[in-house]
């Protein structure tokens, strides 16, 4: 009895021996991880970055943290994240093949894609082909105009009611980027449509969820029939929805006239065919996703994070609206160039982006090689997080660093500045490719729906909840919104 119970006890010590997490050598400092799950119990479940901001404060601004058996490195305030994405790009441009997102996808795309030539390709290829469809031009001001004239009959009908305006502008912001990807809007009603908006959001719950986390620190699960097998049947669906788009194309697609981003890469596709290319329609659909979530959830979240701020703060919205009165006069549209003239409404805008935080951690980095960061050593393949959040309310950086207010962004005259701070999109050689679209949209939506309509907090809704939901982005409480109709102006 006294053998077997020694015998146990030496086994349960050899174990736990095999499971100790072995820090490596000359590596930042931070909490000590326990057996397996590392430090992730030490992290809050609903909502980690009072945890990341507590061990900031202990370690400093660059600290190690182990998640399961994976080394990580929390890159705190905007000069360390500078630092480690721009200064040293090549070194920290690398993405984790471990996740649950990265298996899921295979890593293609550019979103999820590891570091090399096929990653360089597909992004240099979506940056001009988004510049060619007119990101930055008149002919995209008109395809986001078109979509505003929705958004604003939506509203106009609801004018008497309080509403949600979560789908309004989830649905909204993914009609501008499907237009580009599909060549065409749909109905806010179409059952394609929501099918595939209502897939990708399920599909992001439980990528983000505690069984993509268990996923990822004890692969032995991966052979039950738990919930995260649900992720890749979602994802699979969704891959069935844009390939039935793309067979289309196919069918249809006249080479040199291309009508919307499948017939570029369609081309694409046909011209490298002899060249042993990584252009594909696997690659390719995963890119069209990558684009359509990405062009989405971010402008759609800041929206619902603006209209929440206006609504509450009226002097705020009224100020925005004598600005926007002063400089579009009796004009029917507003135009992106107008921005230049209105410095208090591209500072509402812009703190409106920094207060919602919409990616706090940004998309997770990995050292593609053997690095050093300020004096320490970080391995090849540790995660690396850019805790972007830091950034966004450092108290050094920001005049009013936990409030809304304009003031961060305007000068002693009066005059629109962008401190190097605002990094809601990250920054380096993986800065989000939405970023540009993103300012397009915010600025001609917002502006077009202010001139119409007042923001009104509902009078039977109690007080309002800034609080935030965490998740793998960030976003306000659901809420009611009621508009009321300032002054008849033509959409037509």
């Amino acid at each position: 009895m006294l053998t077997a119970l020694v015998l146990l006890c030496l086994g349960a010590f050899l174990l736990l021996l095999q499971l100790r997490i072995r820090r490596p050598q000359n590596f930042p400092p931070g909490p000590t991880p326990v057996p397996f799950f590392g430090n992730l119990l030490q992290l809050d479940r609903i909502n980690p970055l009072k945890d990341f901001d507590k061990f900031a404060q202990q370690y400093g601004s660059i600290y190690g943290l182990f998640i399961g058996r994976q080394p990580a490195v929390v890159l705190t305030g905007q000069k360390i994240i500078r630092e480690a994405l721009k200064t040293q790009a090549v070194e920290f441009a690398g993405r984790s093949d471990n996740m649950m997102v990265s298996h899921i996808s295979k890593s293609k795309g550019v979103v999820l894609a590891n570091y090399g030539e096929s990653w360089r390709e597909h992004r240099r290829f979506a940056l001009t082909t988004l510049r060619n469809f007119g990101l930055g031009k008149r002919s995209m001001e008109q395809r986001i105009l078109e979509e505003v004239k929705y958004i604003c009959s939506h509203l106009e009908k609801s004018a008497v009611k309080s509403i949600d305006p979560q789908h309004l502008y989830h649905q909204a912001a993914s009609n501008i980027i499907a237009s580009i990807i599909f060549g065409s809007r749909f109905n806010y009603q179409d059952e394609y449509f929501q099918t595939l908006i209502t897939d990708i959001e399920r599909l992001a719950r439980i990528s983000i969820g505690p069984w993509a986390m268990l996923y990822e620190i004890a692969p032995v699960l991966r052979i039950f029939p738990l919930p995260f097998h649900k992720a890749f049947q979602y994802y699979r669906r969704i891959v069935n929805h844009i390939l039935k788009v793309v067979n289309e194309h196919k069918k249809s697609h006249v080479t040199g006239e291309p009508r919307d981003l499948i017939d570029c890469y369609l081309e694409e596709m046909e011209k490298r065919a002899d060249q042993g290319t990584t252009f594909d329609d696997s690659q390719m659909v995963t890119l069209l996703l990558d684009l359509f979530a990405a062009g989405t959830e971010t402008t759609s979240s800041t929206l619902r994070t603006l209209t929440l701020y206006l609504m509450t703060h009226t002097h705020i919205q009224e100020q925005c609206q004598r600005e926007i009165d002063e400089v579009l006069g009796d004009r029917e549209h507003v135009t992106f160039e107008d921005r230049n003239a209105m410095p208090y409404v591209q500072a509402v805008i812009h703190e409106g982006q920094r207060v919602a935080d919409i990616v706090p951690l940004s998309v997770f980095h990995t050292a593609t090689t053997d690095a050093q960061l300020r004096g320490y050593n970080i391995p090849k393949g540790t995660i690396i997080i850019p805790y972007l959040s830091s950034a966004l309310r450092e108290e050094s950086q920001w005049k009013f660093p936990h409030e809304f207010n304009p003031q961060n962004f305007l000068n002693e005259k009066g005059e629109f500045v962008k401190p190097d701070a605002f990094m809601p999109f990250s920054v380096g050689s993986r800065v989000c490719l939405g970023e540009n679209l993103a300012r397009m949209e915010l600025f001609l939506i917002l502006v077009t729906v202010l001139r119409r309509f007042h923001l009104v907090w509902p009078e039977d809704a109690g007080e309002p909840d800034f609080k935030y939901i965490f998740g793998g982005t960030q976003s306000v409480k659901p809420y009611r919104l009621t508009v009321q109709l300032r002054k008849p102006v033509n959409l037509q």
